[in-house]
């Protein structure tokens, strides 16, 4: 059996290989500081959740319900992929999500209903037992990423232990029938490109349960916002107020020094070092 030691060697070689593969296949690199958080993350999630990662019996389990209909008569299928722990008498179902957990928390309601139909599905088509459903936040605290800024061995202890990503969603099964109705009437209006965006209203107000806005917590992770009308408004709004200044984000190239991470961090050196040398 390997030690905690051996293992975390282990995550920080596995880390560095699929690092390269994404750099190879994306053309994109992170610099030594953006590597080093990245890991980081890895390996503290591994420190806080390996008591639990090393119970889980059923790993990446595809879920599946076909055969679904939509008002409009369209065929669709619901998929999702969770982790199980068989343990005792108990049997848990993890759903792991990159959301931070006061997030989670605060909107326990959002992921109930995707979990109640995981739960659905595990319990009534596939015929095994449930007791319990959760998802796992994977993001690090911000408390936990200070302390690690600055080396602070006890702080880092201190907040590790403080950390739950652990949030048990209860299973209503009474609620499974509405969430894939919610489901079908999404795919129906996908399928009739009827895309209407949220108010301003909704952007400018904060999410309930965080400190974010609507428009910087879910709008910012959207590919599609600088189409949206809604999120145009509140940009220009922003702009009038002097907020927001996108001018800045073009021309703001950062200091030499982080000008010069970027640059050795995109250098193939490897590219570099096979070219041959010009005859004298």
């Amino acid at each position: 059996m390997m030690t905690d030691q051996e293992i975390e060697k282990r995550l920080a070689e596995i880390f560095a290989q699929n690092y390269e593969l994404l750099k190879m296949e994306g053309g994109h690199a992170l610099t030594e500081a953006g590597q080093k958080d990245a890991f980081n993350q890895v390996l503290y999630y591994y420190r806080k959740l390996k008591e639990v990662a090393s119970k889980v019996t059923d790993t990446e389990v595809k879920l599946t319900l076909p055969d679904q209909k939509t008002p409009d008569g369209r065929s669709f299928t619901i998929e999702g992929i969770v982790d199980i722990v068989r343990e005792e008498d108990e049997v848990w179902m993890y759903d792991i999500k990159t959301h931070d957990p006061f997030y989670v928390m605060a909107n326990k309601h959002l992921y109930e209903k995707q979990l109640n139909v995981y739960a659905y599905i595990w319990e009534n088509l596939r015929g095994n037992p449930l007791d319990h459903t959760a998802v796992i936040s994977t993001v690090i605290p911000d408390a936990l990423k200070e302390a690690e800024s600055v080396g602070d061995t006890a702080r880092i202890q201190k907040e590790l232990t403080k950390w739950e990503p652990v949030i048990e969603i209860p299973y209503k099964e009474d609620n499974v029938k509405d969430t894939i109705h919610d489901f079908a009437l999404v795919v129906d209006n996908i399928e009739k490109h009827c895309f209407t965006p949220p108010p301003l209203k909704v952007l400018d107000d904060k999410i309930y349960g965080t400190n974010s806005k609507f428009a910087t917590r879910i709008c910012r992770n959207c590919d599609a916002r600088f189409s949206c009308s809604s999120f145009r408004e509140y940009a220009t709004k922003l702009q009038k107020s002097g907020t927001m200044n996108f001018k800045k984000y073009y021309e703001d190239f950062g200091t030499d020094a982080e000008q010069e991470e970027f640059i050795n961090a995109s250098i193939d050196l490897d590219k570099i070092n096979s070219i041959p040398e010009l005859p004298q």
